[in-house]
């Protein structure tokens, strides 16, 4: 640490005390070249999960974007919020553990994720969310990704997953 009063960067440390319910440390210091006493703060700096979007642009992850894309999804379907809240949880989670490493998964994995999770719970609200995720332009793609859904498996969701 270089000494504010004659720049010299050797210095011993006389007191450390942790502050902010362990979040920073506040380190009283004395320079060994002219004697004067210093005080310094540590803090971790914690790299915010980022959001690689389409075109390429970074943003930091919102939980509150899932939840808006999985309530657009199933508005005036019968699933209760509660599934809903579920579902953004195992999101969440499943998205800082596949961008563990490098703290940035893109949105398109994160769209994936969500669908994935949809797919199990009711078809129309995951029909709703692809057409935005996948960025469906006609009505080919709708067909083609219904068809695609129906050969996963023929069966419904359980009632169970309704809630």
């Amino acid at each position: 640490m270089r000494c504010p009063l004659c720049g010299n960067v050797e210095d011993k440390v006389i007191e450390t005390r942790t502050l902010a319910e362990g979040g920073a440390v506040r380190r009283r210091r004395e320079c060994s070249g002219c004697g004067y006493r210093f005080t310094s703060y540590e803090k971790v700096e914690d790299k915010p999960f980022m959001v690689i979007k389409h075109d390429g642009r970074r943003e930091p992850f919102d939980r509150d974007k899932i939840e808006r894309g999985l309530d657009r999804a199933i508005r005036k379907r019968p699933i209760p919020m509660l599934a809903i809240e579920r579902i953004a949880n195992e999101v969440v989670d499943e998205t800082y553990r596949a961008g563990s490493l490098a703290r940035e998964l893109s949105s398109a994995a994160i769209g994936e994720i969500v669908l994935e999770k949809l797919s199990k719970l009711d078809r129309v609200a995951y029909i709703r969310y692809a057409s935005v995720c996948r960025r469906f332009e006609n009505l080919d793609e709708f067909v083609e990704e219904i068809r695609k859904l129906e050969t996963v498996g023929s069966e419904p969701p359980t009632k169970l997953a309704r809630g």
